[in-house]
C-alpha cells in the first residue's frame, strides 16, 4: 500500500471501479447467456425480449465506460444476428 495519502486515496478508488466494472460486466454475460440460451430452446419471443434486455445492460455499460462503443456495438449487432436466426 502506497505512503501518501493521495496515492492511498487512488489505490481505494481504483478497488471501488474494479469491483463496480466487474458487477456491471458479470451481469452483461448473464444477459447474454440467457439470450443465447432462448435461441438455443427456439423460443423466438423470448429471445427479443432476452435480447432487449441484453441490449440495455450493454449501453448502460457502455455509458458507464465499461465497454468501449465499438465493442458495445459489435455484441449488440451480434446478438441481433442471432436472435434473427430463430424461426
Amino acid at each position: 500500500m502506497a505512503n501518501i495519502k493521495s496515492a492511498k486515496k487512488r489505490v481505494l478508488i481504483a478497488e471501488v471501479r474494479n469491483a463496480r466494472n466487474k458487477a456491471i460486466k458479470s451481469g452483461v454475460k448473464t444477459a447474454v447467456k440467457k439470450v443465447e440460451a432462448a435461441v438455443a430452446a427456439g423460443d423466438k419471443e423470448n429471445a427479443q425480449k432476452e435480447l432487449l434486455n441484453a441490449t440495455s445492460l450493454i449501453d448502460k455499460a457502455e455509458k458507464k465506460g465499461v465497454f468501449h462503443k465499438n465493442t458495445a456495438s459489435n455484441k449488440v449487432s451480434r446478438l441481433a444476428k442471432l436472435v434473427n436466426t430463430v424461426q
